[in-house]
């Protein structure tokens, strides 16, 4: 009776079972044959009908469900080792599922109401399918994840000094720095004995949250300046607030009142952003403070405005400096022509070198064919009249522009932050592209020159000194999105005055900053061909022999939770065209790989000097890329975003729909890691460690802190002491390095995302702090607030 009555009991979930096998095996099937067909695995064919042979016998209660899971079970492990090898995150959507179910049906309640009962033969072969399985996902435990290098720098120091400008220990007096863009700091107190006892010294709420008219690219990415004994801090809508460096506490606060403050249109805005604020003091500013009528800001900041204006702040007091521009402001419209809101204005501070004030600005991507210039104009620090400005469309003509006059339509602009070597007089913009970015049939024979490389102006006269091509007619957005690092470097030949580009593509330049020749050898490597009707492709582009760029994807590289969504990939990407990097955007839709975001976007990297190392973070996330007829552009899915919904290109004959290639549970579709620190040699170009970085505890459905390796956008800071940190993963965390193994030392928990640039500081009371903005960031989904968090060691 007992045994009657266990095996009724076990009928109802058996049957349960079965009918989800069979559910399973069918999906696995249909999706097998379309996968198959498009030229791919044919895998999941033979798995479907495996898993559907296996819930036909179960729900027949027949024991032959037993030997036949089984042998789909052996099948399947083996598959997965040759495919990955003993890979974790690759081996959990191939096997983790089928393990569970295997070990379900190796249970004795499951098997009593099998008629006849399986023999000891099926029951034993089913117990070894699920033990092989299971060993295989344990000893991937204990072997490398993809991408690893274990290693440690050997050496304390070189004899190399630092060639960037000097300035206070204790200061943070521009954007990367210093104007060289190092990220370095002398400061010691913090080192890696003794980062584990960081804590949070204070917090500060800017008050300012993005809004429900606020773009979705509502960005929190400050990198805050300390100087003149206090802390600048910009927020996305151009506030500028002063806090004591010691305790955080508001000192004072501007707000420019954007024009379109109270409106509607932001809502059409691509960006909400402030990088950050510009510094100047006059070099005779402790006479000029007692003389205010001669001159009434004798330390001024410089707020590039989200409605386009560059104002002058007197940095003590936080009042407009009145004798710059009109009232404290220069309007940055002059001369462009029309432009949507939005459309054009500075998310990056400008340079300041000498008596000159440097900007560029943003153009929103693939709008149209007849976006603002790219120009950058020089002004004067005191009273803002234009000393000089640089057109890419007419790259000779850097006298003022005449009344009246427009600069060139859509030439190339520079988004993101200067470098500047006053010794060498030059100043080094990252470029952008010429609208739209993903076709340029009409592109001209001046941005052909200057997009997507980096460009040397002279800081006096703004004539081009040289310029460097990273990109050759750029079709994937792989503009130079990182500040140029400038940096001497101990080489075979003695020690070259050098400047490192990071960029999307993964290439990292190493040019003599002199003269824009490669230290480290670029080569001219060929490409895929094959563009749409209309535009062409570069049988080339130039590579440097110092990169991250990634391997080649291929189907086994396709990932997810499951193995639907996994097989859902797979087809995905054997229906996309991809013949690896650069290959051309389609009407079919292409993988840009790596994408848009890039191995290296805005963050750029760090250098320590002395030590001779460079500390950076590449991310590893596909896009996908279709062009669109302009016909078809309104018939699309409507934009929302930069990447989201048509980019209309309008004027051109293409639109385009720009995406990350992900899984239908919103997953990417390559396999992790996605996200890495690591550590440069710049003596021999060698990678001395790489460690995956970051979990994905903050974006995905179950909050758990699965260490897998997550993209970053934000860069690295290093420090004298050794110690580097990064708050920009997509999960919530500042984290500190040790630069010699790239061991974690320590991580504290923000509110928000931190997808900046952290940096240091020494405060008037002796101690360093780490600082960072955490406001997290629209377009990545990471959470949003209005942080300012300071960290340092106990107070003793």
């Amino acid at each position: 009776m007992r045994t009657a009555g266990a095996r009724n009991r076990g009928r109802i979930p058996a049957k349960l079972l079965a009918g989800l096998l069979l559910i399973m095996g069918l999906a696995l099937l249909i999706g097998g044959i379309r996968l198959g067909l498009l030229g791919g695995s044919w895998y999941y064919v033979l798995a479907g009908i495996g898993v559907g042979l296996s819930g036909f016998f179960l729900f027949r209660l027949h024991p032959a469900v037993i030997i036949i899971y089984a042998i789909f079970l052996f099948a399947s492990t083996g598959w997965s080792l040759w495919e990955v090898g003993l890979d974790w995150w690759q081996l959990v959507p191939r096997l983790s599922l089928w393990f569970a179910i295997g070990l379900l049906l190796w249970l004795p309640w499951l098997r009593r109401p099998l008629q006849p009962q399986p023999v000891a033969l099926a029951n034993g072969l089913l117990g070894a399918s699920v033990v092989l399985a299971g060993a295989v996902a344990i000893a991937s435990q204990f072997t490398g994840y993809n991408g690893e290098i274990k290693g440690e720098l050997s050496r304390a120091t070189t004899d190399v000094k630092s060639a960037a400008p000097q300035m206070p220990e204790g200061d943070w007096q521009a954007y990367g720095r210093t104007s060289f863009g190092d990220r370095y700091s002398p400061l010691g107190q913090i080192t890696p004995e003794n980062a584990s006892q960081l804590e949070l010294a204070w917090s500060y709420r800017t008050g300012d949250i993005p809004g429900p008219n606020d773009p979705q690219e509502t960005t929190a990415e400050n990198t805050p300046l300390k100087v003149n004994g206090m802390l600048y801090v910009c927020t996305p809508h151009s506030q500028v607030i002063a806090l004591d460096p010691d305790s955080g506490k508001e000192i004072w606060r501007f707000d420019p009142k954007l024009s379109t403050q109270n409106a509607d249109s932001f809502k059409g805005w691509a960006h909400m952003t402030c990088r950050g604020v510009a510094y100047h003091e006059d070099k005779n500013a402790t006479q000029a403070s007692t003389a205010p009528e001669k001159n009434a800001c004798p330390r001024r900041l410089f707020l590039p405005t989200a409605d386009t204006r560059l104002m002058a702040i007197n940095a003590d007091t936080g009042k407009v400096c009145s004798d710059f521009g009109d009232n404290g402001t220069v309007d940055l419209t002059a001369n462009m022509g029309s432009f949507t809101p939005g459309g054009y204005y500075s998310t990056s501070p400008p340079g300041v070198s000498g008596d000159l004030v440097i900007i560029g600005g943003h153009v929103t991507d693939n709008l149209s064919v007849d976006e603002p210039s790219g120009v950058i104009r020089a002004y004067d620090v005191k009273d803002g009249h234009l000393v000089w400005n640089w057109d890419s469309g007419k790259p000779e003509a850097t006298a003022p522009i005449a009344e009246g006059e427009t600069y060139t339509r859509n030439s190339p602009n520079m988004w993101s932050v200067m470098s500047i070597d006053d010794k060498l007089g030059l100043l080094y913009l990252p470029m952008g592209n010429q609208m739209p970015d993903q076709w340029g049939g009409n592109r001209s024979e001046a941005s052909e020159t200057y997009s997507a490389g980096v460009t040397a102006l002279d800081i006096k006269t703004g004539k081009v000194s040289w310029t460097f091509q990273m990109t050759h007619h750029d079709l994937w957005d792989m503009d130079i999105g990182g500040q140029p690092t400038l940096v001497d470097i101990k080489t075979a030949d003695g020690i070259k005055p050098a400047l490192m580009a990071s960029t999307k593509q993964g290439s990292i330049y190493v040019l003599d900053r002199a003269t824009g020749k490669p230290i480290v050898p670029v080569n001219e490597t060929p490409v895929p061909q094959g563009a749409v009707e209309g535009d062409f492709t570069s049988p080339t582009q130039p590579m440097s022999e110092l990169n991250f760029m990634p391997k080649t994807l291929t189907e086994k590289d396709m990932w997810g939770g499951t193995p639907f969504d996994q097989m859902l990939c797979r087809i995905q990407f054997k229906s996309l065209r991809y013949e690896g990097i650069y290959t051309p955007p389609s009407l079919q839709g292409s993988i840009v790989y790596p994408g848009n975001f890039g191995v290296f976007d805005w963050g750029g990297i760090s250098v320590d000097p002395k030590r001779q190392i460079a500390i950076v973070n590449p991310n590893y996330m596909a896009f996908t890329s279709q062009l669109v007829p302009s016909e078809a552009v309104e018939g699309g899915p409507a934009r929302k975003s930069e990447t989201e919904g048509v980019q209309p290109n309008k004027g051109a004959p293409y639109g385009v729909i720009l995406q990350p290639l992900l899984s239908q549970l919103g997953l990417p579709c390559q396999s992790p890691p996605w996200g890495y620190i690591a550590a440069v040699d710049l003596t021999n170009n060698q990678v001395i460690w790489q460690h995956k970085n970051g979990t994905v505890r903050d974006s995905s459905p179950v909050p758990l802190p699965l260490p897998m390796g997550v993209p970053s956008l934000g860069g690295t800071i290093t420090t004298e002491a050794g110690v580097a940190f990064l708050s920009g993963t997509l999960d919530q965390y500042l984290r500190a390095y040790d630069v010699r193994n790239g061991k974690q030392l320590w991580e504290g928990r923000l509110p928000a995302g931190g997808q900046t640039t952290p940096m240091t500081y020494t405060g008037k009371d002796g101690r360093q702090y780490v600082l960072v903005v955490a406001g997290g960031h629209g377009s990545l989904g990471t959470k949003q607030g209005d942080y300012v968090m300071a960290f340092a060691l106990p107070k003793k």
